[in-house]
C-alpha cells in the first residue's frame, strides 16, 4: 500500500491533462430507484471558494439547523438543482471528481490507511462482510477502496446514468456488487442491523442539516455489531459556504460534530487529508459510531 501511495503522490506532484468523455450506460444493472433526489460531491478548489465568499457570507453556528434556516429558502430547489448539476455530468472518474481524477489514488490510500485501523476481529473491531458507498457514482470508491477490504458492497447514488455505467467500470468485481440504489440519502433507508461499514464521501453537502442528521440516525441501526460509519468530504474553516454552481453547502468541522453529537454518535477519530493539491480545499476523514 504505501508503494502504490508513493506512486500516487509523484504522479500527483506531475503536470497532467486530463481528457473527458462521455462513456454510454451499461444497459445489464438493475438499478433499484426510489426518490431521486441526491447528489454526488466533489473537492472545493480555493479560487471558487474566494469567487463564493463574494457572494455568500460564511454563517456561524449557532443551532442545529442553521444552515436549512439561514442559508436555503428552498430546499426542493436546493436538491433538484444539485440532481439537475450531475445529471449534466459525464459518468467518468474525473467527472466523479471535479476534474481531479488525478488525485484518486492519493485519495483512495490515504482513505485504506485511515479505515484499516478499524478493521479486523476482536472486541470493538469492524468486520469485513458488507459495505455501503454512499454517493457512489459510477463506484470508484467501492472499487479501489471497498471491494478489497469488504466481501460484498451495496452501491446508492442518485444518478441512474452513474449507476448504469458502474458494472462495466468495475469489472470481474462487479459480481461481488449486491444492489445499485437509485435514491437521495435523505430518503434512503439502509437495511437496519445490515453494514460492517457505511462509507459517505464527497456527498453530505448535498444535505441540508436536519437530513443529514436523520440520515445518520439511520445509518446507525443499519450497521452490525462493530460497525463504522465514516464520513470524508470538503470542510470549511468556520460556518457554512453555500456554492449555487452544484447546489451544495460546505461545514466547518465543528458543524459536523455537532450533527454527529445530534445524531447520537460518538466521533471516534478524525484526521485531515494529506497531500491533496494546494487548491484543494480541506478534506478531512471523520470515523464514528
Amino acid at each position: 500500500m504505501d508503494d502504490l501511495c508513493d506512486a500516487a503522490r509523484k504522479k500527483n506532484n506531475k503536470k497532467t491533462t486530463t481528457k473527458k468523455k462521455t462513456t454510454k450506460a451499461c444497459k445489464n444493472v438493475v438499478v433499484l430507484h426510489l426518490e431521486v433526489v441526491q447528489v454526488c460531491r466533489v473537492p472545493i478548489c480555493n479560487n471558487r471558494l474566494d469567487r463564493l465568499r463574494e457572494t455568500s457570507k460564511p454563517t456561524t453556528f449557532t443551532g442545529c439547523f442553521v444552515m436549512t434556516d439561514s442559508i436555503l429558502e428552498d430546499n426542493v430547489a436546493f436538491y433538484s438543482d444539485g440532481a439537475a448539476y450531475w445529471r449534466g455530468r459525464p459518468a467518468t472518474v474525473d467527472a466523479m471528481l471535479g476534474g481531479y481524477g488525478h488525485i484518486s489514488g492519493l485519495d483512495v490510500c490515504a482513505s485504506r490507511k485511515f479505515l484499516s485501523q478499524f478493521l479486523g476481529e476482536g472486541p470493538g473491531k469492524t468486520g469485513q462482510t458488507r459495505a455501503l458507498d454512499c454517493g457512489s457514482g459510477i463506484g470508484r470508491i467501492t472499487k479501489r477502496l471497498l471491494l478489497p477490504l469488504f466481501d460484498r458492497v451495496d452501491m446508492v447514488d442518485v444518478t441512474e446514468t452513474f449507476l448504469k455505467r458502474a458494472p462495466a467500470y468495475l469489472g470481474a468485481e462487479a459480481q461481488r456488487v449486491d444492489n445499485y440504489y437509485c435514491s437521495g440519502l435523505q430518503d434512503f433507508i439502509p437495511m437496519p442491523g445490515h453494514y460492517d461499514l457505511i462509507w459517505i464521501q464527497w456527498v453530505i453537502g448535498h444535505l441540508t442539516d436536519e437530513h443529514l442528521t436523520e440520515f445518520l440516525k439511520r445509518s446507525c441501526a443499519a450497521l452490525r455489531p462493530g460497525g463504522l460509519i465514516c464520513i470524508k468530504d470538503n470542510v470549511a474553516q468556520e460556518g457554512v459556504i453555500w456554492d449555487g454552481e452544484d447546489s451544495s453547502v460546505c461545514r466547518s468541522l465543528d458543524l459536523l460534530s455537532r450533527i454527529v453529537e445530534d445524531a447520537g454518535m460518538t466521533i471516534l477519530e478524525q484526521k485531515c487529508q494529506d497531500n491533496f493539491p494546494k487548491e484543494i480545499y480541506a478534506v478531512w476523514m471523520i470515523a464514528m459510531r
